[in-house]
């Protein structure tokens, strides 16, 4: 019975009547994910443009709501595991990507970067052995040419090209040095996204953007200056995982701006208000 009611269903999406297309639509969308396989099948049978393109639409709203659950799920857990948010965020343009695969490639790198690790070398050795493994060894380096890309935000495809923005190449390089037991975290600094060893007393910086460059807080005061802004904690101090989640939804949005593609600027600006309590300002 399921089955023949949305074959028939399907069969009116070809219908102009605003009032019967919109029943149609809500009646599909009410079955859920669990039919898009269905309709995917259909969609590969019908040569009707816009019964194709309606179903395209229905498919893309189904994820999408399934997409806002994960990213809410995520948000309301203690966890807020960073790995699962780049994720979420990564399904949004490749729905069938698996949360595994993510992890599967991301401990690859943390094994080439284990057989040279040095767990009794000093900090500052240990970050230029991880710097000569991602950035000499693996080629993983800025991706200045396409730079507003939205693919520098896709965790799937940083991981594939070895290319991406500052904070997507901060991110991989602070998921293998926590692999590491390197006491490595993300900071927010304005316009650029950074990240610092801290442990006990020292304190040292690292740019991924450029190939693990180390600085110190004096080069963040002359950064800070020159912007013209007031120094702030947040420019100095690790940043938590809800932060960097929230910093890669902005800078998925201004992508798809640049773009010109703002239906999707205004779904990932639904994403971000999800996560941010309403504070969807652009970093």
């Amino acid at each position: 019975m399921k089955d023949r009611e949305l074959k028939a269903l399907v069969a009116l999406l070809d219908d102009e009547d605003y009032e019967v297309l919109t029943h149609v639509e809500e009646r599909i969308i009410s079955y859920g994910n669990p039919i898009i396989p269905f309709l995917e099948q259909e969609w590969e049978k019908n040569f009707n443009p816009n019964v194709q393109r309606r179903l395209e639409d229905l498919i893309h709203t189904l994820q999408f709501e399934s997409l806002k659950a994960r990213l809410g799920k995520w948000y309301s857990s203690a966890e807020q595991d960073l790995t699962e948010g780049m994720w979420i965020i990564a399904t949004y343009q490749y729905p069938d990507l698996s949360l595994e695969s993510i992890q599967e490639s991301l401990q690859h790198i943390y094994y080439d970067s284990w057989l040279e690790f040095k767990t009794d070398a000093h900090p500052y050795d240990q970050v230029r052995i991880l710097n000569s493994v991602l950035f000499n060894k693996l080629k993983f380096r800025a991706n200045n040419k396409h730079f507003h890309s939205p693919a520098n935000s896709m965790i799937n495809r940083v991981l594939e090209t070895k290319k991406g923005n500052p904070i997507s190449l901060c991110v991989v390089y602070m998921l293998v040095a926590q692999r590491l037991k390197m006491p490595i975290y993300g900071v927010n600094l304005p316009s650029l996204f950074i990240l610092t060893y801290k442990q006990d007393d020292l304190q040292f910086y690292i740019n991924a953007f450029s190939r693990g460059l180390v600085f110190k807080e004096q080069d963040i005061d002359n950064y800070i200056k020159q912007l013209k802004l007031s120094p702030e904690d947040m420019f100095y101090q690790p940043c938590q995982n809800i932060d960097i989640i929230r910093r890669m939804l902005r800078n998925l949005t201004v992508s798809f701006e640049k773009l010109d593609e703002f239906e999707k600027a205004d779904e990932v600006k639904q994403l971000l208000e999800i996560v941010s309590d309403g504070d969807i300002l652009v970093l």
